[in-house]
């Protein structure tokens, strides 16, 4: 169980992470009326820096709070989730757009290699500095 904790661990934030994303869409679009796509974005940004501290604390055990820590690994974690991102959209853009596949199909593809991906990076790039 010790060998999967990290693993569950990022499961279990990713939910949660996924559930704040949702909620502070629904509250900006819904609840404040705000447009669609600055909803969206709001979202996305609530859902990161929520993924990057329970990422930081629970899943990877990064327990250095210095600044010039926290903002290096947040940084790297910034990067990491941007560049996944970009990685998403030309998978989408090549297979579904230029290529005509499934794009359902190819979007799941495309999240679990995102998903391995960003799990692979902060394993060993954003966090593995900052343990105690």
């Amino acid at each position: 169980m010790v060998k999967y904790k990290p693993m569950l661990l990022y499961v279990l934030f990713g939910g949660l992470t996924t559930l704040v994303n949702i909620v502070v869409y629904w509250l900006c679009y819904e609840f404040f009326c705000i447009a669609n796509i600055p909803s969206n974005c709001a979202a996305w940004i609530a859902s990161v820096v929520f993924a990057f501290f329970t990422n930081k604390f629970f899943v990877f055990e990064s327990h250095d709070s210095s600044c010039l820590v926290m903002v290096r690994e947040f940084a790297l974690f910034m990067a990491a989730r941007l560049a996944t991102g970009a990685l998403d959209v030309l998978i989408m853009y090549v297979f579904v757009d230029i290529l005509s596949l499934n794009p359902l199909v190819f979007k799941v593809l495309a999240n679990i290699m995102v998903i391995v991906l960003n799990f692979v990076f902060s394993k060993l790039f954003v966090f593995a500095a900052g343990k105690n």
